[in-house]
């Protein structure tokens, strides 16, 4: 997207008021077309950044990005991935996706208020897991919600069935 005609349109209007104040505006005008220049592509690439992250959040899981390519801005669209978000979790919690794989599709944000100290275990966690808290948050809610094969471990299921691990005497 060429800005070149929004930074030329309101250079020119600067030109048109500073005509009305006289030869001291107009000189003025002159000295800032310079600064005007750089400000308004600055503006510019701020409002269609804003745009782009408004229409990111009507496409979600889907985005919309603004990339330089050299002073003008272009705009890439990310597809949503295939398939649906549950799918993925049912992948990961069966262990053909990793937790982490699904961390740049989230569809949501939401605030979580944890106790210093359990925020501190979360955190000492994720590191003893290789993962950022947030995939090691969305790992343990999936387990939780959907089970995992490691969680089952040790549980009576309903059939009435026990499975233990480990060594015994």
């Amino acid at each position: 997207m060429q800005l070149n005609p929004y930074v030329t349109a309101v250079q020119h209007q600067l030109d048109a008021a500073a005509e009305a104040g006289g030869p001291e505006a107009r000189a003025l005008s002159e000295r800032l077309t310079a600064a005007v220049e750089a400000t308004v592509r600055l503006v510019l690439l701020e409002a269609l950044s804003d745009a782009a992250r408004e229409i990111t959040l009507e496409l979600a899981p889907g985005s919309v990005e603004v990339r330089l390519r050299g002073r003008d801005p272009e705009f890439v669209v990310n597809n949503p991935p295939s398939g649906d978000f549950e799918a993925m979790i049912e992948q990961s919690i069966l262990g053909t996706m990793a937790p982490e794989d699904f961390d740049g599709t989230s569809i949501s944000r939401t605030t979580l208020r944890l106790p210093d100290q359990l925020k501190q275990h979360v955190e000492e966690a994720a590191v003893r897991d290789g993962v950022s808290v947030n995939s090691w948050l969305v790992r343990a809610v999936a387990e939780a919600l959907h089970g995992s094969r490691s969680a089952n471990k040790g549980r009576r299921r309903e059939t009435g069935e026990q499975n233990f691990t480990g060594w015994a005497r």
